[in-house]
């Protein structure tokens, strides 16, 4: 499977400065005979989407048919993907965006913060969220490692692969997934400090992303794969090797959209939040792997049903977590990987 990203910052920023100069002069514009301001067209919108790095493929798929719309007819995309961590600091820092779709909720907050998001963005019927997912396993055909559970990733011949977590969300989920389901079987968090030491040891590399640990996995290194279902059942529909374990405890996986509040097509961008919401939408993310956060259109699909399936919020939420586990400094991953 061939997989490529795509880095749009240059292109990004010079066409975000010419979408501003035009609207610039377009709004200083009079038509003859008229006093009203001319008013850019559908057609004369672009709306740049900055995303995490697994939904490519469904977001290539839905902007088609969200321009087909009356809302979306005309309007055209700038597209980047990359690690959800990066992506959130680069917005942050200045990366031009009018909607942002994220692995995870504290890389919108960062921009709640930041000033460039509302802190009402999570108030609609579904908190904010557009996908659901769990974590899994991916393991080489015919799961030689005979990998069904957690405690198996600790075995001596296994390595294991997952993502860096201080840039990508995924590897955060990976971590509160092995954490929640340590506590589910009744360990106490000492203990399940213990388990992620030795996780780590089973760990020959830490990519930058959920993609690249895919991509890293069908290349041949390690045994397992620990990441996003929707990814491994992408790899497995492309042809790729590999064999998906769902564990008996793992985590909800809930993944965010937001607009930007720089975009100068806010109404837009709108739309197109609303559109994802659709059955039509939800339909295309399920056919991508995704679970529908549209009750409806996950009914009509089939996926694994966990015998414990926790969410972040029976963890503490992800403001507790976040400085619990993922402080560069003080967090228990810097604390286990030391």
């Amino acid at each position: 499977m061939a997989i490529t990203f795509v880095s749009s910052v240059p292109s990004l920023l010079s066409r975000r400065r010419l979408l501003a100069a035009s609207a610039a002069i377009a709004s200083a514009a009079i038509l003859p005979g008229s006093l009203r301001p001319f008013t850019a067209r559908a057609e004369d919108i672009t709306l740049t989407l900055v995303a995490y790095s697994t939904p490519r493929e469904a977001y290539e798929a839905l902007i088609p048919l969200f321009a087909a719309t009356p809302a979306g007819a005309g309007v055209t995309f700038e597209q980047s993907y990359a690690a959800s961590g990066d992506q959130s600091r680069a917005v942050e820092s200045g990366l031009p965006a009018d909607v942002v779709a994220f692995s995870l909720e504290p890389d919108i907050t960062r921009l709640v913060k930041a000033g460039l998001v509302d802190e009402t963005w999570n108030t609609d019927e579904h908190k904010g969220m557009v996908t659901d997912s769990v974590v899994a396993f991916g393991v080489r055909p015919g799961n030689p490692k005979a990998i069904a559970g957690w405690a198996d990733l600790l075995k001596d011949d296994v390595q294991v692969l997952t993502p860096n977590p201080l840039t990508s969300g995924g590897a955060r989920w990976n971590i509160m997934a092995a954490w929640g389901a340590l506590l589910k079987q009744g360990k106490t968090e000492d203990e399940a400090k213990e388990y992620l030491r030795q996780f780590f040891t089973h760990v020959p590399v830490q990519d930058k992303s959920a993609r690249e640990s895919l991509q890293t996995f069908v290349g041949g290194v390690g045994d397992v794969l620990i990441g996003y279902e929707n990814e491994l059942e992408l790899a497995k529909a492309n042809g790729e090797e590999v064999e998906i374990v769902v564990p008996a405890e793992t985590i909800l996986i809930e993944n965010p959209v937001a607009i930007v509040n720089t975009s100068a097509h806010k109404e837009t961008a709108q739309a197109f939040l609303d559109f994802l919401r659709t059955p039509e939408a939800q339909k295309v993310f399920g056919e991508n792997h995704y679970r529908p956060v549209v009750k409806e259109v996950y009914d009509t699909f089939t996926f694994v049903e966990p015998a414990t399936l926790f969410t972040i919020t029976d963890l503490g939420g992800w403001s507790d977590a976040s400085a619990k586990f993922f402080d560069p400094d003080a967090g228990i991953v810097a604390e286990v990987q030391a």
